[in-house]
């Protein structure tokens, strides 16, 4: 369950949920068609561990637009009918398009709970959850943490080590393969995966590869056609069947991921396992700071030749973030 392959938010959430909501207005939950966007504050709202309604937000071209105010200008009509009372005691959201929705709920009466710094109004926000890699301003209510939030959790971990016991039969050491892509483009270059391929299979007994729906097509195929000969499961975007991105978390001995995706790097970090970073060939500014910040805080190492294990602990933003939520009484 990469946080590409995050299943789109349903068109109404489950029935417990929906009727504490109808009860008390409650928490809810903007969702986002984008899986690494919904990822985040989904995350947090299944850590609090209590009922929240999904509430699908869908664009239309006008949330192209920095909205300055208050507004759900940038909703299509489906998502504006679903915006009703009785209105939430607690909205949580994330992303630049959300900000403008969530601060015309503040208006009735809602506390805000906002992933990423909004272009806006960031005093209108009860807490703004910012990634240190994106430099955030100091404010009461900015919460720094290093990555992003995710839902991968302990839990979900232990209980994907359960469903993919199979990967126990599997040559030690198990060596995790995560490949993203370009944020915009038409894919990976296969070259590179040939090549990340090579290396990896030269470090462990085996290999549990992934690609996400950046990787592209035409690399995937590429690494498949790498892996040949060794002992390996690989999971391609897309597949039909069980995605066992969190099972190859649980099994894996260490992971090797590229180091162009905040949300997949964050996710791996979850993982008790030693992480290590792929340049994929030029990280934009951005994951650079992020990949730096990693390896400066010792949850991570850059790729080298040979493997040298080191020490870190599982790296829980998303639970710190949860209990600071209820230690501000925001809910």
């Amino acid at each position: 369950m990469t946080t590409e392959t995050v299943a789109r938010p349903a068109r109404a959430s489950n029935p417990r949920a929906l009727a504490q909501v109808a009860m008390e207005g409650g928490i809810w939950v903007l969702a986002d068609r984008r899986a690494g966007t919904v990822g985040q504050p989904l995350g947090i709202v299944e850590r609090l561990g209590l009922p929240y309604r999904l509430v699908p937000v869908y664009w239309r071209s006008a949330a192209r637009i920095p909205w300055p105010w208050p507004t759900l200008a940038g909703l299509n009509e489906e998502s504006r009918h679903g915006i009703a009372p009785p209105w939430p005691s607690l909205v949580l959201s994330a992303g630049r398009r959300s900000a403008p929705v969530a601060r015309w709920l503040r208006g009735r009466g809602a506390k805000l709970v906002h992933c990423n710094y909004p272009d806006f109004a960031p005093t209108a926000f009860d807490l703004l959850v910012v990634g240190r890699h994106d430099n955030p301003h100091e404010a009461k209510n900015v919460f720094p943490i290093l990555g992003a939030c995710h839902r991968i959790s302990p839990r979900t971990l232990a209980q994907a080590r359960e469903e993919w016991a199979e990967f126990a039969s599997l040559p030690s050491p198990r060596i995790a393969l995560l490949v993203g892509g370009p944020v915009r483009s038409e894919g990976l270059d296969p070259a590179v995966v040939i090549r990340l391929a090579g290396q990896v299979k030269g470090l462990g007994g085996s290999v549990l590869a992934s690609t996400s729906r950046r990787t592209g097509s035409l690399a995937g195929g590429a690494l498949a056609g790498a892996l040949e000969g060794t002992p390996h499961r690989l999971y391609r975007y897309g597949e039909h069947g069980r995605n066992p991105y969190a099972g190859m978390l649980a099994w894996a001995d260490a992971i090797v991921v590229t180091a162009d995706s905040v949300s997949m790097l964050s996710e791996t970090l979850m993982a008790p396992a030693p992480v290590y970073l792929a340049d994929p060939g030029g990280l934009p500014k951005r994951h650079q700071r992020f990949a730096d910040s990693l390896v400066a805080a010792g949850q991570a190492r850059w790729l080298a030749p040979e493997l040298t294990p080191f020490e870190r602990a599982s790296l829980d933003e998303t639970a710190r973030v949860a209990t600071e939520i209820r230690a501000r009484g925001l809910i």
